[in-house]
């Protein structure tokens, strides 16, 4: 099958420079005291002696980030499949060892992933992008490849071992040459009941001369995904961005998502340009959420969420200028 209609899988083997792919393993332990984004990909720069492989680790609990490369020959991945290794680590659907002990921190153990539940693949629509996936030459792919699973096992954070028995975790990548110029991203999976997983990007998107507003949001109600995206029709009517808070409303038919979020502190990650990884965001692993969702009038999923993901880069009037306008 070819890589279109397999999203995890690597999607860069032909590119040489100006290339990034990066794939998100977001975990919460079952109380929420442990909190762990990791991120491994492979950063193609326009000077080949910059290109290089990583292992980005964001300790939301602690509100610290470490950033991990190693030469790009330590970068591999299996045909055909998800399984990317970087230096000693090991990630797929299935798992993720880590075995990191360097001055910038030590990340050493494994967790193993159940239930993995991601954006469906379907002819017309491969994943979370649906068919802008066919869309040559935009700046940056996304896909969400699991939006819930439950995990097990623990690892070694800077000499604290972190049990996340019974947690819940979340995976998506992007790749491409650059993340948009603007965005908000936001990933809850701790909700009231188990099952329940939140995943929402808006960002300005440039493509052959000029740019929109797009969105892909997934919310997953334990075996139902409800669909929001700018590809199936639904619009963004509403988004507000503030120092403490970020609201955004979608509507798609009789349905309408109302989602506000409560910003916290994150902590410094590296972000791709040109395929470098030279930029800066900020990523908080300890936002709160409240989700509501109507359809027709009946309120069909009403709660609150903690220990979300959020990021919020680049001037928001960028984004603000909704429903797709040029």
């Amino acid at each position: 099958m070819p890589r279109a209609w397999r999203p995890a899988q690597f999607q860069g083997r032909r590119r040489t420079r100006r290339y990034f792919e990066g794939w998100y393993f977001k975990s919460v332990s079952a109380d929420g005291a442990y909190r762990l984004a990791v991120i491994p990909g492979v950063s193609l720069a326009d000077d080949s002696a910059q290109s290089h492989c990583f292992v980005q680790v964001n300790d939301g609990t602690n509100g610290r980030s470490a950033y991990h490369r190693w030469p790009l020959a330590e970068f591999g991945f299996e045909p055909g499949c998800f399984a990317v290794r970087v230096g000693p680590n090991r990630f797929s659907l299935d798992a993720i060892e880590l075995d990191i002990d360097r001055p910038e921190g030590r990340c050493r153990g494994r967790l193993e992933f159940s239930g993995v539940h991601g954006w469906p693949v379907r002819l017309l629509a491969p994943g979370a992008m649906g068919p802008f996936r066919f869309v040559p030459l935009m700046e940056c792919y996304h896909g969400i490849l699991s939006f819930d699973h439950r995990l097990s096992g623990q690892i070694e954070v800077d000499g604290a071992s972190w049990d996340f028995a019974g947690g819940r975790g979340y995976c998506e990548k992007d790749w491409g040459r650059s993340m948009p110029s603007a965005w908000v991203w936001l990933q809850c999976s701790h909700f009231g009941d188990a099952g329940v997983s939140l995943s929402a990007s808006i960002a300005r998107v440039p493509w052959a001369g000029f740019s929109f507003t797009g969105h892909i949001v997934g919310l997953w109600l334990a075996g139902r995904l409800v669909e929001f995206a700018t590809w199936n029709g639904s619009r963004l009517v509403e988004l507000t961005v503030g120092e403490r808070a970020v609201r955004f409303v979608l509507e798609r038919g009789r349905a309408r998502l109302e989602v506000d979020a409560e910003r916290a502190a994150g902590a410094s990650l590296a972000s791709p340009e040109q395929g470098a990884m030279s930029g800066r965001i900020s990523e908080t692993l300890g936002a709160a959420v409240r989700v509501k969702l109507v359809d027709g009038g009946k309120t069909i999923f009403q709660d609150e969420g903690r220990f979300a993901g959020l990021e919020v880069v680049g001037p928001a009037h960028e984004m603000v200028r909704a429903g797709g306008e040029k």
